[in-house]
């Protein structure tokens, strides 16, 4: 898989909401509102994962889960990245 030039990254940045970039990820918090909710959107997440074979680095602090997801095999963000931020927001 390619990985997507700054450009590119933009674009589709701007198609997402709430989503930033930090190096060579994408990276947003979702408020979940207790431990009990943020532990329900992880486990919600699981499905869309394991369906792409792609895996987001997840935290959980208390009412906030922090998605952060790249493609660690290419070493940065390629599409699949944007394909799974889109179905984690739809979860949301």
């Amino acid at each position: 898989m390619a990985l997507l030039g700054d450009e590119e990254i933009g674009a589709r940045l701007g198609e997402l909401s709430g989503w930033e970039r930090r190096g060579g990820s994408i990276v947003k918090a979702f408020g979940r509102g207790d431990f009990v909710g943020s532990v329900e959107f992880v486990d919600a997440l699981v499905a869309p994962a394991e369906e792409m074979g792609h895996h987001p680095d997840l935290g959980i602090s208390w009412d906030t889960v922090t998605v952060t997801i790249s493609t660690h095999s290419e070493g940065g963000l390629t599409a699949a990245d944007f394909e799974l931020a889109q179905k984690i927001d739809a979860l949301a």
